[in-house]
């Protein structure tokens, strides 16, 4: 059974949201603010495969909570519940760590939806799940069994989508693949969120994987089209 931590300190909301939660099949955990669900991701030595974390929180608000679970867990699945709907504070939560990115007011099955494909995506990047193969491309290697990207032997730290989207680019080399390529490769054919979400990772990646990310060298732009691999 899939775990999600519910983080919302608004109890009308968070009960909801968990209520529709296990209905659907998951097991839940509650929190009311970001301290009491640090002290939950420590208790529970299995750890959560999912975090739905609101921003407006008492004390430490979302943001700084999905920055330190981020450091934490390349693993976790992360969507953040905003009524926040400007375009730089769904840029901001993606950028330091979120996959995903939901404005509210949300319905039920778009939250379910959501909630699902991460969790898929999750399932299909554990370990235990992949062959013993790796994808090499240039200096690049990419641990399908270990999850791990190498540079130059070095490894670099990478969320799963991060992961997911390098497997894309390894295994279509030179190719520009357009964005809508990259979103339903990665996110699925029944996404809801925008293909912005595509251009976040991206600069994401730029950061980890480039020497100089201003002037990217592996993953270039296509203008107009999406982004092409080269190692």
């Amino acid at each position: 059974m899939r775990r999600i931590l519910v983080v919302e300190d608004e109890d009308a909301i968070r009960e909801v949201i968990a209520l529709n939660l296990r209905m659907a099949g998951y097991e839940v955990s509650e929190a009311a603010s970001a301290e009491r669900a640090l002290e939950l991701v420590s208790q529970l030595k299995e750890g959560f495969d999912l975090a739905l974390l609101d921003l407006m929180l008492p004390g430490m608000n979302g943001f700084s909570l999905c920055e330190t679970i981020r450091r934490d867990s390349s693993e976790i699945g992360i969507i953040i519940l905003s009524a926040k709907t400007q375009e730089k504070d769904k840029i901001t939560g993606l950028s330091i760590g979120a996959d995903d990115y939901i404005t509210k007011p949300f319905s039920v099955s778009e939250l379910l939806a959501r909630v699902e494909a991460l969790c898929r995506r999750v399932q299909r990047s554990a370990p235990e799940h992949q062959s013993d193969g790796r994808l090499v491309s240039g200096s690049f290697v990419l641990d399908q069994k270990s999850r791990v990207l190498y540079k130059n032997g070095e490894p670099i730290d990478l969320t799963q989508v991060e992961f997911q989207i390098m497997e894309l680019f390894f295994q279509n080399p030179g190719v520009a693949l357009v964005r809508d390529k990259i979103l339903e490769g990665v996110w699925g054919q029944n996404y809801f969120g925008d293909v912005k979400i595509v251009d976040v990772n991206i600069r994401r990646l730029r950061m980890k994987i480039e020497d100089e990310p201003s002037n990217p060298q592996h993953i270039s732009t296509v203008w107009g089209y999406g982004y092409r691999w080269k190692a």
